[in-house]
């Protein structure tokens, strides 16, 4: 699934060429994308009005159109946005054709992107205040907010970096890489860090994204930016997919784990399993011991 570093690559490549643009017509090929919305009230909403800010919330872009009007989109699993792209390009759901006679082809192997509506500010800021937390690479995003957010959080680790409503936009990737900058192992409880810790993955998600985003994000099955290219994160990848391979940093092997129902990756040097508390032993089984 393309997360934070994807979608904002997306969103730096096409903000330039659609907004001041119109989207003169929205043809959506596939119900299901806007699904419950109707496709015809969704046109009705949106054709005919200027992009005036291409924006991203975590995951999601958003097309901020006049009159506090939003498209908000998902890519999902497999969704991208190609601009201008080759009529016979496959996969194609949705159609946007924009002022100029450019236009944006959302296509979909999978089909599970979506399209959704919100109409004012007061509504696109409810339909996130649901969903998402922090932005990660805000200033604001620290140690101490991340300990503030873990704080009794039993889940592990891993888990708690994919749960949107706590950070918003790490996904598998990105969390395997943060927590081995961090020196966290994936399975420690979110709520048991300690604050250094916590300060060093904060510092590890923020380096992480930017690792990303500087090689124009990662591309394991279908990712391209607007233009079609892939992205080349995958070939920089520091333990992700990286089963059986030397760790870069002490050379032990790193191992695939199933965490939070996710493959994840780990160098269990680098990163030491979380002690188990052990069990005292019950009456009967210190009787049978010959313990007191």
């Amino acid at each position: 699934m393309p997360e934070l570093p994807e979608v904002e690559t997306i969103r730096r490549g096409l903000a330039p060429l659609v907004e001041g643009r119109r989207l003169e017509r929205l043809e959506i090929a596939d119900p299901r994308w806007c699904a419950p919305l109707a496709p015809d009230e969704l046109r009705a909403a949106v054709e005919g009005r200027r992009v005036e800010r291409l924006d991203r919330r975590g995951k999601w872009l958003v097309f901020d159109l006049e009159d506090e009007v939003a498209l908000i989109c998902h890519l999902r699993m497999t969704g991208t946005l190609l601009y201008d792209p080759d009529p016979a390009e496959p996969y194609q759901r949705v159609r946007f054709a924009l002022s100029g006679g450019h236009e944006l082809r959302f296509c979909d192997p999978r089909r599970f992107g979506t399209g959704e509506l919100a109409l004012g500010a007061t509504a696109r800021a409810a339909f996130f205040a649901e969903r998402l937390g922090p932005e990660p690479l805000d200033p604001a995003f620290d140690g101490a907010a991340l300990r503030a957010l873990a704080r009794g959080r039993r889940a592990p680790v891993k888990a708690f970096l994919l749960d949107q409503r706590r950070i918003a936009g790490v996904g598998n990737i990105y969390a395997d890489e943060a927590l081995f900058r961090a020196r966290v192992h994936p399975l420690r409880a979110a709520g048991a860090l300690s604050r250094a810790q916590c300060d060093a993955l904060a510092l590890g998600v923020r380096e992480a994204l930017e690792a990303g985003l500087a090689a124009g994000g990662a591309t394991i099955d279908d990712f391209r930016r607007p233009d079609g290219v892939y992205g080349a994160f995958q070939h920089e990848f520091l333990v992700h997919t990286r089963a059986g391979e030397a760790c870069p940093r002490c050379g032990a092997e790193i191992v695939k784990l199933v965490v939070a129902g996710r493959g994840t990756y780990v160098c269990e040097r680098c990163q030491p399993r979380p002690r188990r508390v052990r069990r005292r032993p019950s009456a009967s089984r210190a009787g049978r011991s010959g313990r007191p």
